[in-house]
């Protein structure tokens, strides 16, 4: 088979590998779409690398259908050859078929493509990961979306939305902000122009403090928005694009009982991705069903370009998910 590696020219290249090979509790999985992530960038600047047993090339999310299953998935009874499912994985999906363990297989919602599929486990897993099981939210919370340009953003946003939130989310530019109107924002935080502290203290002192802040960027500002949280509030870092280096008053947090996490979705073990994959099946994919969440598309590019698509993400041009397709 085929998939995209990381050549020595430091370009991709859809290149000949071997087929996989499925385990008693596997799936053989035809890709037709896979999404990329930012991960996928930090997997090639060498700083991610893919958990053990999984395929060296990138790819955390596909869409497809299923073409073998090993032993166990047969005895069991859930999943069939010819299913069309979308799975989260630890790499290997930027391929034309990859291994999957059963636990990280979900149904594709009733009428939602492919290439909307393969936008769905790991941007809706890491969503509700981050907003459900770390941020325990619950409606009438406001919620802070750092970079709601991201593909992340635009089914956190949505996701956050459809439980009843008050959402603020951050922008680099007005028009960035205008892009977003679709996603319904409470408030669009521009910080070309605006004061992120500034806009915190603001909705602080208007009784519309933030009580959960999702945060893929860091840096020097986060120690003094966390003094403008609601009390109890959870700073969630996925990642530091601006910056890794803050100072804290630890005295404010203790005062205000506020918490700043840290968490990634890859890092998990397989038996609390599985749970968190049934957990969105049964009170996600419902509002996918209905309409009230969807995956926002930015662009589809053939496999044979991933390198442009990673571009593209690497330069920020995305408002929404970049989707590969393979077949």
């Amino acid at each position: 088979m085929h998939a995209i590696l990381n050549g020595v020219d430091g370009k991709l290249h859809w290149a000949e590998v071997a087929d996989p090979i499925i385990g008693s509790g596997d799936v053989l999985l035809e890709v037709h779409a896979a999404a990329l992530n930012r991960a996928d960038l930090l997997q090639r600047a060498g700083q991610y690398p893919p958990p053990p047993g999984w395929p060296e090339w990138f790819g955390l999310e596909a869409a497809g259908l299923i073409r073998a299953i090993g032993g166990q998935v047969e005895a069991e009874g859930r999943w069939h050859v010819g299913d069309k499912v979308c799975a989260l994985l630890g790499g290997g999906g930027y391929a034309e078929q990859v291994a999957v363990p059963a636990g990280l297989l979900m149904p594709i919602p009733e009428g939602i493509s492919m290439v909307e599929a393969a936008a769905l486990p790991e941007a809706f897993g890491a969503a509700y990961l981050f907003l459900f099981f770390e941020g325990g939210l619950k409606a009438g919370d406001t919620l802070l979306m750092q970079a709601g340009a991201s593909g992340l953003a635009s089914v956190v946003i949505p996701m956050a939305k459809a439980f009843g939130a008050r959402v603020i989310t951050t922008v680099l530019s007005e028009e960035i902000g205008k892009s977003l109107a679709h996603l319904n924002v409470d408030r669009i935080v521009d910080t070309s122009k605006e004061s992120l502290v500034e806009v915190m203290k603001e909705e602080l002192e208007n009784d519309h403090g933030v009580d959960i802040a999702i945060d893929c960027l860091g840096g020097e500002d986060v120690g003094e928005c966390l003094k403008q949280m609601n009390r109890g509030g959870r700073w969630i870092m996925i990642a530091t694009l601006a910056s890794d280096i803050t100072s804290v008053d630890l005295r404010s947090m203790y005062v205000r009982n506020t918490r700043l996490i840290g968490t990634t979705l890859r890092s998990r073990a397989p038996e609390v991705k599985a749970k968190i994959l049934s957990d969105m099946v049964e009170i996600i994919w419902p509002k996918v069903t209905s309409g009230e969440i969807r995956p926002t598309i930015c662009n589809v590019f053939p496999i044979e370009q991933a390198e442009e698509a990673q571009a593209m993400m690497m330069e920020g041009r995305n408002v929404g998910k970049i989707v590969l397709q393979v077949k």
